[in-house]
């Protein structure tokens, strides 16, 4: 971390640009520790393909002493190329404060705020009372991430309204961004946080089919964080193009992956309104088709159907998009030996 906690919003800034992506830890093959050598691939492609930045995902039962492992090895791998998201995703306020001191000292730049599934908050000040109290304990620059994930719409119909946020950027002075979904799977939450907040904190898109088409509206610096690796450098390569003038070509990209796009969204829509809860499977045979590790994550690890696994797939190949030849039977073993 090369900022102090009272210079973070500056630090954002100037460095809270372009895409991120997202790396799923590997593991080896009884999974009982990490895949080193998997981690380090993946990060290196992830750097290759030009991703500012990658979440550190932590949604795949690892302890916080295994995510701080895991930052440090990606830490390693990226060589200064990708900077680092610490994913607070662990089971209570307090692991995640631990979890977060230790990924500090090991390399990440900044947290990604989420919540647990234990945290059933109410009303708004217990959403605020939980953020400020992970954000003063930590060091780190921190985004928020308002989705309907968090159940937080038996509050406010948008989960975090405009107060609330209101409120938080007022007295936090550590949160520097918001991953704003409200109301997903529309794009209105970015777009309010975007009308009230856009010289205050760093207002991210991380939806890409809605965000390209925004940007020739919208001034958006970053986006992210989310599995757009699957890819190869399509995202990086078009948001790029997008920011710098030429938001024709990065549409005329976007629509020459859109066979892909529309089996990642079927896959997804699969799954997803009843469960809300994503699949990490499905994003790790996703990154493995684009030459990622893969590999087996730790139970409960959710089956993917090979309806889906062949859907994928077909949509990559359709779309002209790097896509390996491999069986699927070689996605749980993975890539890189430990």
């Amino acid at each position: 971390m090369d900022y102090q906690k009272n210079e973070a919003r500056e630090w954002a800034w100037e460095h809270l640009t372009g895409v991120s992506g997202v790396t799923q830890p590997s593991f080896a093959p009884d999974l009982k520790m990490l895949n080193a050598n998997g981690i380090a691939h993946d990060v290196d492609l992830i750097a290759r393909l030009g991703y500012d930045y990658t979440l550190i995902m932590a949604e795949t039962n690892i302890t916080p002493e295994e995510n701080a492992e895991f930052t440090a090895i990606a830490r390693e791998a990226s060589a200064g190329r990708t900077k680092l998201f610490f994913h607070a995703a662990f089971a209570s306020l307090e692991e995640n404060i631990h979890a977060a001191k230790l990924a500090e000292a090991n390399g990440a730049d900044i947290a990604l705020l989420s919540y647990p599934a234990q945290f059933w908050p109410t009303s708004e000040q217990e959403i605020y009372d939980y953020t400020k109290a992970f954000c003063d304990a930590v060091d780190l620059a921190v985004m928020l991430f308002a989705i309907p994930l968090w159940g937080f719409e038996r509050v406010h119909p948008a989960g975090m309204q405009v107060s609330l946020v209101r409120r938080m950027i007022d007295t936090i002075p550590n949160v520097v961004a918001i991953k704003a979904e409200q109301g997903y799977p529309q794009p209105i939450g970015s777009i309010e946080m975007y009308h009230h907040f856009r010289d205050e904190i760093i207002i991210s898109h991380p939806i890409e089919n809605q965000c390209l088409p925004l940007m020739d509206l919208m001034d958006i610096q970053f986006s992210g964080t989310s599995n757009t690796q699957w890819m190869g450098d399509y995202y990086p390569t078009a948001f790029r193009q997008a920011r710098n003038g030429q938001w024709e070509q990065a549409m005329e990209n976007f629509w020459g992956t859109m066979p892909a796009r529309l089996a990642n969204d079927a896959v997804g829509a699969s799954y997803m309104p009843g469960t809300s809860t994503l699949n990490r499977t499905s994003w790790k045979y996703q990154d493995w088709l684009a030459g990622f590790n893969g590999g087996a994550l730790r139970h409960p690890m959710t089956r993917l159907p090979d309806k889906h696994m062949k859907s994928l797939r077909a949509g990559l190949k359709a779309a002209g998009l790097p896509c390996t030849d491999d069986p699927d039977e070689a996605f749980l073993a993975g890539r890189v030996r430990a």
